[in-house]
């Protein structure tokens, strides 16, 4: 589904990332974690399409995105559904206008279509009865599971999450987790997590994919992870410990 061949990126006088390889499975969740600073961001952005590469290939499907124009990337875009990390939510428009955005913006359905699909995202995250509410009148927790259901809105095959956990307490955070995993088995879509919570990681992914000052050092399944002899990557472990 998605596949980085020699991928760097460079800002200015500053290597943000050096000679990524990574491939994303049909239907798989991929966890990728690192310290601040590390890259893994710049990675996310990558994949998106947000930035380009400034070497390397980047394939989504069978698109190849790192030179595409933003007429075609806006094609890709459409497989692709973004969570975001303090939401995004659109303050001045209610929940439901919220789920419909990328409906009314890209798709030709009539609103009761548009409301049919909205109704049933927000049953799917848990959030049956917010409809008509503010985004203001919401939890942190409710606002990333209505983030959800916008992201899904479009029948996306890639979700990916930016911190998914970002400022929330530890019971809302496993509730999110549990969220994410639902969402990957419902829907058959592929998941690129970008986090910082080792535990969080552990608990959702197929695959765990760590970024340490802009090198992929290591890649591997959650039992697997716990067993690698890397320093870098025990370190890591340790301040999850």
């Amino acid at each position: 589904m998605i596949r980085l061949e020699n991928v760097g990126k460079v800002f200015g006088d500053k290597t943000a990332l050096k000679n990524i390889n990574l491939t994303v499975e049909d239907g798989e969740t991929l966890s990728v974690i690192g310290g601040s600073g590390s890259g893994k961001s710049t990675l996310l952005r990558l994949m998106i399409g947000l930035i380009k590469p400034t070497t390397g290939k980047i394939w989504i499907g069978e698109d190849e995105i790192s030179r595409m124009d933003e007429k075609n990337l806006n094609r890709v875009r459409l497989k692709m559904g973004m969570v975001f990390q303090y939401s995004a939510l659109f303050d001045s428009m209610t929940v439901g206008e919220n789920v419909a955005f990328g409906l009314r913006e890209h798709t030709d359905y009539d609103e009761e279509k548009i409301s049919r699909i909205v109704k049933e995202k927000l049953e799917l995250v848990g959030l049956s009865g917010v409809y008509d509410l503010s985004p203001n009148a919401l939890s942190g927790g409710m606002k990333k599971r209505v983030g959800l259901a916008r992201a899904i809105a479009i029948e996306p095959s890639i979700i990916f999450y930016d911190e998914p956990s970002s400022g929330l307490d530890p019971i809302t955070t496993a509730k999110i987790d549990d969220l994410i995993i639902n969402t990957q088995k419902a829907l058959k879509v592929t998941s690129v997590v970008v986090t910082h919570d080792m535990a969080s990681a552990l608990k959702i992914s197929h695959r765990i994919a760590m970024v340490y000052e802009g090198e992929l050092i290591a890649v591997d399944t959650p039992d697997n992870f716990r067993q690698i002899d890397d320093p870098r990557v025990k370190a890591f472990f340790r301040g999850f410990n």
